[in-house]
């Protein structure tokens, strides 16, 4: 059985890091790739980083019902198809989505039973701190995903766990050991259960 887990965070929270720590250390995991109508930016490569598609077959793609959930930001449009969720369960393995609140929100109409995580950084002036760290943005741009973060962490209480991500290896043992509590909950554990519980039935006890 595949679970879907969900993470979520405001832009500098240090969530990529986070999960590329964890799908490093979990060979059980396989992570959804995102379609997007955005262009390629620096060592981003197309297919791991996203798949990069034009606007009009995204658009054509939306029509078809092909994602599980998107939406636009910033005039691009970003997207989870539905085959990363069979590709998932086919090998085996659990998926984990990095998508947006919008985002996430869609997935869990599609996959109620869906596992949402929201990190957070511990605060505000350390949010700004680590984005200006990474070189990246205008200033601009910067101001911009602090007025976002705002509005982005007011969606907190929809997520079924929510990390602050103060120390880096803290928080990726967190996330593990959340992924770790999921598999072992009695609705995925059934398969597993059900064998043990017919081997009691097959030999009573004698007294």
């Amino acid at each position: 059985m595949t679970t879907v887990f969900i993470i979520s965070a405001p832009s500098g929270s240090g969530k990529s890091t986070l999960v590329s720590r964890l799908l490093a250390s979990d060979r059980h995991l396989r992570f959804s790739v995102s379609y997007t109508t955005r262009q390629r930016r620096g060592t981003e490569k197309p297919g791991e980083s996203y798949v990069y598609i034009s606007r009009e077959e995204f658009e054509q793609r939306c029509e078809g019902g092909e994602f599980l959930e998107y939406a636009e930001v910033f005039g691009n449009y970003y997207g989870t198809h539905r085959s990363v969720l069979d590709q998932a369960a086919q090998e085996g393995k659990d998926l984990i989505l990095d998508i947006d609140v919008q985002g996430a929100r869609q997935l869990k109409r599609s996959v109620p039973e869906a596992v949402s995580i929201f990190v957070l950084a511990p605060s505000r002036d350390i949010l700004e701190q680590r984005l200006r760290s990474r070189s990246e943005d205008s200033e601009e741009v910067i101001q911009r995903r602090l007025r976002e973060a705002a509005e982005e962490i007011k969606n907190y209480v929809q997520y079924d766990y929510v990390l602050v991500n103060h120390q880096l290896e803290e928080s990726v043992a967190a996330l593990s050991a959340i992924i770790s509590a999921e598999r072992v909950r009695r609705s995925r554990m059934e398969d597993q259960i059900r064998p043990i519980l017919r081997s009691f039935e097959e030999r009573p006890s004698l007294f």
